[in-house]
């Protein structure tokens, strides 16, 4: 596409408020990360990687992406989009290298990372260059995602994960697989923390305080998710007047 055209393209977007506008000045490369995942909910952890990320690669921005339809997750019970992308927006409000995109939320279909990786290359120029950062047990399965080769030219890949986590098998996958991912991997101590832990303890009433931001814990709460307890509010002892 046209540096120009893919420019006006790329406004329009921001313009909605959707996607951040990169790749005005020729001369300058930007980096903009993607931050992939189904959010179900987001907790500290997917912050701290994505802030950490961010200083570690020198990202401009941040794009939070809550999946629409994931692919490895037809068939198993997943929160709406529009829940898990208002949970996303409460959660990175407050950061300003930060954006809650629901491009992924609002298309049809199942959700493929090429599909939105190649999307995106298609509306920025050039000199903007694309980081996915996921998590680090994603790593060893993105090379039998569709069309892994598109992701493999299109993006950077970073692998977030906790202390003690063994990478030999997600590097044995991405050097099998014959792919040129380009993978960095960053160590985040807060991914200790799941999304699955977090609906686990709702479920059982328990608080919430800590892993995820409290505007998160609020509509867990308000919107009656992860068969929580109308009478608690993230504790066995706080309840609501």
């Amino acid at each position: 596409m046209d540096p120009n055209m893919a420019l006006r393209v790329a406004e329009g977007v921001v313009l909605r408020g959707d996607l951040p506008l990169l790749g005005q000045d020729p001369s300058v490369t930007y980096r903009m990360g993607i931050m992939g995942g189904t959010f179900d909910p987001i907790h500290n952890g997917h912050l701290v990687a994505a802030e950490q990320a961010f200083d570690d690669l020198q990202l401009d921005v941040v794009v939070f992406m809550p999946a629409g339809r994931p692919a490895f997750k037809q068939g198993k019970k997943v929160t709406a989009g529009e829940d898990r992308y208002a949970m996303t927006l409460l959660a990175t409000s407050d950061n300003p290298h930060f954006l809650a995109s629901r491009f992924e939320v609002d298309r049809e279909g199942i959700t493929y990372t090429a599909e939105t990786l190649e999307f995106l290359q298609g509306i920025y120029p050039s000199n903007v260059e694309f980081y996915f950062i996921t998590g680090a047990d994603a790593i060893a399965e993105i090379v039998t995602w569709r069309d892994a080769h598109k992701i493999a030219r299109i993006a950077h890949v970073v692998g977030a994960t906790r202390p003690g986590y063994d990478l030999a098998h997600a590097r044995q996958a991405i050097a099998e697989s014959s792919l040129p991912f380009d993978v960095t991997y960053l160590e985040v101590p807060a991914l200790a923390i799941s999304s699955s832990y977090l609906r686990e303890r709702v479920e059982a009433g328990q608080s919430l305080r800590y892993l995820t931001p409290d505007q998160v814990t609020g509509y867990i709460h308000k919107h009656h998710l992860y068969g929580v307890q109308p009478s608690r509010y993230g504790s066995t002892d706080v309840r609501i007047q």
